[in-house]
């Protein structure tokens, strides 16, 4: 029933970005050529346009569906939603322009591509804001709710509280608890009660008019899993089974199909296929793009250094990226020659000795890290990602903090969620852990995009740049 209710909200999402997008065209037509818009290679057939309704309804849902526009997120806010919508609408028109590049009869006016994409982003975050609204406002009466009792007080079954009441998209109302340890009896979480024991379970569902179960036992309780299957298996109950494994689970853990044998993935990779690719063509071009911008920078850059003390432009030093695999990071050095053989791998400290004066400027803008858009487009690296770490301090974390050897599940990164936030440097480095996990259960392209622009406007005035 859970299904059904997400298969028809995104049916629901879906048709409305078609009927949006299709919207879109035909007002870009009307402001193109039907308002005083010049016109000088005359007005186009409307039919021509028409024509196309039917490859919009085709190309759209399916960008918008590997953007993961369609598994719905209710805590995404109006702004990321819009912005992503923005980045598949993009590409959707520029896979269009390849399509229609194939046909002689028909091209689309440029001015017309420009109105079209503004519309459609548009009028698509209009329509998505809209039903949201309106799902809030019948759910918040009761309309379609159905209820739902949980089963396990304990942290599997508070989350799963907490999933109801932060997503009331999904139109499941939690009533209340059942749990057998006396202790919890009498006691709220976010106003839900413990309601009764396991043993209760069957009368709960007629006394509170439930109708989903959501069974969150401990490991241990597996019997008295078996006892609740077999007292409700006639019940028309829709039954739910959350495994109480958070004390294992990493990231978002997925269930895969071994042969007709459903196996849950603990450590699923958070960055594969689509993502994944879409992720490394982003890196390729913007990487390429800013060598080729700051090109006529660098060797002034270079010079400076070389000049200060004649000693080498750039610095290599072994850090660890990507599955724990090490590679050579490339700098503009900004220590003096032979900074360390004296003391030894050691963080930079505001007002460090060891700086040279060309070198306090490049790491107080952050241009010392420049020449690591070389280990972007080798692959070493990706532009945004939890900054990476020399082998002999990532052997000294990993022992204090369990959860530390997570980011190397994804690429290193030029710059991430941590670092924008000020957490870089000789800083709080639980904090940055924090950060860098918190990006890497919810990566998107758009939550790239807004590190790089805040990257790109906070760089030259971070505190902790030293």
């Amino acid at each position: 029933m859970i299904q059904n209710q997400a298969r028809r909200l995104r049916a629901t999402f879906l048709a409305s970005d078609v009927a949006a997008t299709c919207a879109a065209l035909l007002a870009a037509y009307v402001v193109r050529f039907e308002t005083v818009w010049p016109t000088p290679l005359g007005v186009q057939p409307f039919g021509n346009y028409l024509r196309l309704l039917p490859v919009l309804a085709l190309l759209w849902p399916a960008v918008f569906y590997f953007h993961r526009l369609y598994p719905l997120r209710r805590d995404r806010s109006f702004v990321d939603e819009a912005l992503a919508v923005l980045i598949a609408a993009s590409l959707a028109t520029l896979l269009l322009v390849g399509l229609l590049s194939f046909s002689r009869a028909f091209s689309l006016p440029r001015t017309l591509l420009v109105l079209f994409l503004g519309l459609d982003v548009l009028f698509v975050s209009l329509g998505r804001f809209a039903i949201w609204r309106y799902l809030e406002k019948v759910w918040s009466a009761g309309v379609g709710v159905r209820r739902a009792l949980v089963v396990g007080a304990g942290e599997a079954g508070r989350a799963v509280a907490d999933k109801l009441l932060d997503h009331p998209a999904a139109g499941i109302k939690p009533v209340g608890f059942a749990d057998d340890d006396p202790e919890r009896r009498g006691a709220e979480h976010r106003g839900l009660r413990v309601l009764g024991t396991t043993a209760n379970v069957r009368a709960l569902l007629e006394s509170h008019q439930v109708d989903t179960l959501f069974l969150a036992l401990p490991v241990d309780a597996y019997r008295t899993m078996l006892r609740i299957l077999k007292d409700v298996g006639n019940e028309m109950v829709d039954l739910r089974f959350v495994p109480d494994l958070f004390q294992f689970v990493t990231f978002k853990a997925g269930v895969e199909d071994f042969d007709g044998l459903p196996v849950i993935n603990l450590t699923q990779r958070p960055l594969e296929g689509w993502n994944s690719l879409v992720k490394r063509s982003m890196d390729v071009v913007l990487s390429a793009g800013g060598l080729v911008a700051l090109s006529v920078l660098l060797p002034f850059v270079a010079f400076a250094i070389w000049l200060e003390d004649r000693g080498p432009i750039f610095y290599t030093q072994e850090r660890m990226g990507l599955d724990g695999r090490l590679f050579r990071i490339l700098k503009f050095r900004s220590m003096r020659v032979g900074a360390e053989d004296a003391t030894g791998a050691v963080w930079a400290l505001e007002g460090d000795s060891r700086r040279t004066r060309v070198g306090a400027f490049l790491r107080s803008t952050s241009l010392d890290e420049v020449p690591q858009l070389v280990n972007i487009l080798r692959g070493d690296m990706s532009l945004v990602g939890p900054r990476p770490e020399r082998p002999e301090f990532v052997r000294e974390f990993k022992e204090k903090y369990p959860q530390y050897m997570l980011r190397h599940r994804v690429k290193a990164g030029l710059t991430g969620w941590a670092q924008v936030h000020g957490w870089r440097g000789n800083t709080s480095l639980s904090k940055r852990i924090e950060h860098d996990l918190y990006y890497i259960e919810n990566w998107s392209l758009a939550l790239d995009l807004r590190i790089l622009w805040l990257t790109a406007t906070r760089s030259f005035r971070d505190e902790n740049a030293y």
